[in-house]
Parts: C-alpha cells; structure tokens; sequence
C-alpha cells in the first residue's frame, strides 16, 4: 500500500513509558513500529499492551527475557513470517533479545538494539562486532531491495553524528571497527535514510539524562532507518520526533519517522521541532 509510515523508537522500558507510548502511537499514527530496549519478557509485554495495542488496529510481534533488552514489531499493514532473535547471532553468553523480524506490507522489517559495546577492551566491544557481522548475514540471505533495518544501531555513523568529537574521544559508539561494521552492512545496499534527506543538518536521536544535554542539544545520532534502495527511493519525509524527548518521564532516545509514498505531515525535519540551539551542525 502507498502511504507507509514507518518509525523506531528505543523507549528505553516499555512499562515505563505506556502512556507516553501510546498517547504517541495516536498523534502519530505510524503503521510499522520497531521498539528496542522493552525490558519486558513476552508475558508482560502482552498483559500490559495486548489490548491497547489491538485497539489502535497493531499486530505484535514482541522478544524479550525481562528486565534487560527486548525488542518488538507493531504493525497495521500486516505482520507475517515473524522471525525472533538473530538466526546464527553470538549469545553473551547466551542469544539475547536484540532482534525481532517479519514481514509488513511487502518489506522484510528487522527491528534491532545492537550490544552496546560497553568498552573497547570490555568483552561486550567484541560481541558487538560479532553480533553486527551475523546482521549482515541476515541481510544478504534476504532480498535487501525490499528490506528496512531500524532500531538502536549504538553508532554513530560519522564525526558529524556526534555534539563533540573530543567529548568521545576513547569511547565505544565512534571507533572504526565500530563503523566499518555498519559500513559493511550498508554494503549489502542499505541505505541511511535520515542522512540521505538531511545531508549537512544534525539530526540527533539521543541524549544523556544527566547534565542538561537534551536542552543543549548534546546528543548523538545512534538511532537509524537502513533500508533497500527502491524502500529509500520511496522517501518521502524522514526526520526525528524530538517531541517525543520532552516533558517529563521521557526515555533519552527520540523516535525516528520514514514516511513512504506520502508526508501526512508534510517534509518535516530532521528534528521536530527544532532545538534551540538551531537544526544545522556546529562545525
């Protein structure tokens, strides 16, 4: 169908935010939705959304184990061959609920929350890296033309995705393995749709609780839409849902919207609204 919304939000835990979540899901209306970062195992997850979700017209696929990770689909154009976990994925120790697929309206949707990484020399930096090398494997046994990846990525593509290069110097989210990771994935032919329509503005999704970085716009763009190129040809808005960061009890990530075919909203962004501070990026 024409006129596909399509978003991701890391909610940073569900039961959290239910009421921000679904007074969203009514003022934005998407029609597939990638949640990461649920916390919830599949019971609690249902008992707590299975109804509201059904009434605003959403078929669930949810994966989680609980109090960590958790990732789900939400979708009103169909949700078939689900498809949870990350077939041939490294476990840390064992397979965790970093991965929910199925198909909606034709496009094979893969909803993700990439290891964080923790720390260079950290153990989990590794795993990180093996983990994004089984994603690309996912994807090149697809059909990558009609595939969109969208979740936390916990990358930032360039320098120009972050407030402060000095600021991670060290860290774990900018280093070249890290991106080479996400490169070679996009290779498969993915493409970045935020950064494609927005290339010389900062569009960041993601801001530390601590300090005052969201009302300084210290943030970070970590949360992407990677899609197929006749999926990215169909853009027709893609920007980032600041809204969603404010107020009170929000999670510290923003949703990220790709609207397909048409722009109920018009061609919004990258951030709406815009921070204070001004949509373009410091140099």
């Amino acid at each position: 169908m024409a006129g596909v919304r399509l978003a991701t939000w890391n909610v940073n835990s569900a039961k959290a935010r239910e009421p921000r979540l679904l007074d969203w899901l009514d003022e934005r209306a998407p029609d597939v939705v990638c949640l990461q970062e649920t916390k919830l195992s599949d019971e609690a997850f249902a008992e707590s959304f299975a109804a509201p979700l059904a009434e605003r017209g959403y078929a669930v696929a949810h994966h989680g184990e609980g109090r960590w990770n958790g990732v789900a689909l939400l979708s009103r154009v169909g949700l078939d061959d689900v498809v949870e976990g990350l077939p041939g994925a490294p476990g840390y120790p064992h397979q965790e609920a970093r991965a929910v697929s199925a198909t909606c309206d034709g496009l094979r949707v893969t909803s993700v929350y990439v290891p964080n990484g923790r720390d260079p020399d950290d153990p989990h930096y590794a795993y990180k890296l093996e983990w994004l090398a089984a994603l690309r494997d996912l994807v090149e046994a697809g059909e990558p033309d009609a595939t969109v990846v969208a979740g936390d990525f916990n990358i930032a593509p360039t320098d120009e995705d972050i407030y402060s290069v000095e600021a991670f110097a060290g860290s774990t989210h900018v280093t070249p393995p890290e991106r080479e990771a996400l490169a070679t994935l996009m290779k498969t032919g993915l493409h970045d749709v935020i950064r494609e329509r927005w290339p010389d503005d900062r569009a960041f999704s993601y801001w530390d609780y601590r300090g005052g970085a969201f009302h300084q716009d210290r943030g970070m763009r970590i949360d992407l839409v990677l899609a197929g190129g006749p999926v990215a040809a169909r853009r027709a808005a893609a920007w980032v849902d600041r809204k969603a960061r404010k107020g009170t009890g929000p999670s510290d990530h923003a949703p990220v919207i790709v609207d397909l075919d048409e722009a109920p909203n018009g061609d919004l962004g990258p951030v709406v609204p815009p921070p204070s501070l001004g949509r373009t990026r410091k140099k």
